[in-house]
């Protein structure tokens, strides 16, 4: 009865995938099947450990992020957790031989959250790493399926996608970091003193991770790059609204893409799939 086990934990990562996250969701199901659930493990794994730092207010969010860490490398250790969450982490971590350093890496990334409010350069490229390009490195042992030539290929691009994502989020969600957690991550910034300027030195950054992450998405393998493009077509869309805003709008509005458009971009991004564009 192991594999009903291991089914039931992802069946869990991927409920949780739905629930959280409407343009993963549509990504992940343009993948490869065989991708789909490994996908959804990783996914739910960061989740997890992001919901404690941003939102278990009420609760010492210290005590349970070191549980989860904890609980997290027993489980790959000894191959077994009753977290399903965990669970299906650890069948992908040891399938695909993720690397422990990716794990402590992000892990290390949460933890800042807990009390680092400002970043200097060094610690905003190292939280970035750490809380993104390596899921993207996760991602993408995955998408290889054991190919170390592959993996070395395509590491450079998946890091540079990882945090042109993570950046468009900070840029996203100016507001709620700064009001309801009291963070700031662009080094250098000032929010009280966000302007044009700023705005447009820190887009120029971002459109450059995005121009070196879309050589590697063409090189992906083919199981893995309709839904890898998705997801980039997705999150330039975004920022290219951002862009199109002033300052002072992103400042106090979350901005979104609605589900009409993304389900036009998911048709786009088939077409273009079918005909061998991408």
């Amino acid at each position: 009865m192991m594999a009903l086990f291991n089914k039931t934990a992802l069946e869990c990562s991927k409920l949780i995938t739905e629930h959280y996250s409407t343009s993963f969701t549509l990504g992940i199901k343009t993948l490869d099947r065989k991708f789909h659930m490994p996908i959804y493990a990783i996914y739910g794994f960061v989740r997890y450990a992001d919901e404690i730092v941003d939102t278990f207010h009420d609760y010492d969010k210290k005590t349970l992020l070191d549980r989860f860490k904890h609980d997290t490398y027993q489980a790959i250790q000894e191959k077994i957790s009753l977290n399903p969450v965990l669970q299906s982490f650890q069948l992908v971590v040891r399938q695909y031989k993720i690397e422990h350093e990716l794990i402590d890496a992000f892990l290390r990334s949460m933890e800042m959250d807990l009390y680092q409010q400002e970043y200097d350069a060094e610690g905003y490229n190292e939280y970035i790493y750490g809380s993104a390009e390596v899921v993207g490195l996760m991602c993408l042992r995955v998408f290889c399926e054991g190919n170390c030539d592959d993996f070395d290929r395509l590491r450079e691009p998946a890091r540079k996608l990882g945090a042109a994502f993570q950046k468009v989020n900070f840029l996203r969600d100016l507001k709620s970091d700064y009001v309801d957690r009291g963070r700031t991550y662009f080094p250098g910034i000032d929010f009280t003193q966000f302007g044009r300027d700023a705005k447009a030195l820190i887009e120029s950054d971002i459109q450059r991770d995005f121009d070196e992450a879309y050589v590697g998405i063409l090189n992906l393998p083919r199981g893995a790059r309709m839904g890898v493009h998705l997801a980039y077509t997705y999150y330039q869309t975004l920022f290219n609204k951002i862009k199109q805003l002033p300052a002072s709008t992103i400042q106090n509005e979350r901005i979104r893409v609605p589900n009409p458009q993304k389900l036009a971009l998911l048709a786009q991004t088939y077409l273009k799939y079918r005909l061998n564009v991408i």
